[in-house]
């Protein structure tokens, strides 16, 4: 029986209860799932609402690398042994994790095979090009800009994982809605510097109610 993307996620943390979860442990415990779960993983750091200072460049260069690998048509991802040794405490993957799988667990529902394209060369090679626009945007160090691109990462590995078309193509409009965020962000950077872009922050968390 097909196991579910939460407990996919739950399961890539394996079973050693260690201080520290490094990234070996968890391609070790995703390889067989593709690209897609590890996106979800990789991205979760700086895609959800927690501190994660110092995590949104590194990674990004991390998918840029995989995207890199998806577009050259590998199965299976691969990672630099600087990258394989890098670690995050079992407490915020844990929180990470959990936090992302409450999520889940309210679409998984709505998820599921469809528009067939995205199993294609071609759909591979697209989304491999969206995630790597995506991970040159987190790799801009501009500081409260990071999340969105993070989490339209996040929500390709999940159309990925579960080969929905539709879901990758919805994931893709909002990536079309980040990079028009950066290019506003970094217009008020140059033009009112960074109380400008607090400001506009300040802004887009009122219009959420944050």
């Amino acid at each position: 029986m097909k196991r579910s993307l939460s407990e996919n996620l739950k399961r890539s943390l394996g079973e050693h209860k260690g201080s520290d979860v490094s990234l070996k442990d968890i391609l070790d415990n995703v390889e067989e799932q593709g690209f897609g779960l590890l996106l979800m993983i990789l991205s979760l750091p700086s895609a959800l609402p927690i501190p994660a200072a110092g995590y949104s460049t590194p990674f990004g260069l991390l998918f840029i690398l995989l995207g890199l690998q998806m577009m050259a048509g590998r199965h299976e991802p691969w990672l630099p042994k600087w990258a394989m040794s890098r670690s995050m405490s079992r407490s915020f993957a844990e929180k990470a994790i959990g936090g992302a799988t409450r999520w889940l667990t309210r679409i998984e529902r709505l998820v599921h095979p469809r528009l067939e394209w995205i199993s294609s060369r071609f759909g591979s090679r697209f989304m491999s090009f969206v995630v790597v626009v995506m991970a040159i945007l987190m790799a801009i160090p501009i500081p409260t800009t990071n999340t969105f691109p993070a989490a339209v990462i996040f929500l390709i590995g999940v159309g990925l994982s579960e080969e929905d078309g539709l879901f990758c193509l919805g994931a893709c409009a909002l990536g079309v809605a980040a990079i028009a965020l950066y290019a506003v962000v970094i217009y008020i950077l140059i033009t009112q510097g960074m109380d400008g872009v607090e400001h506009f922050k300040d802004w887009i968390k009122s219009l959420f109610g944050l």
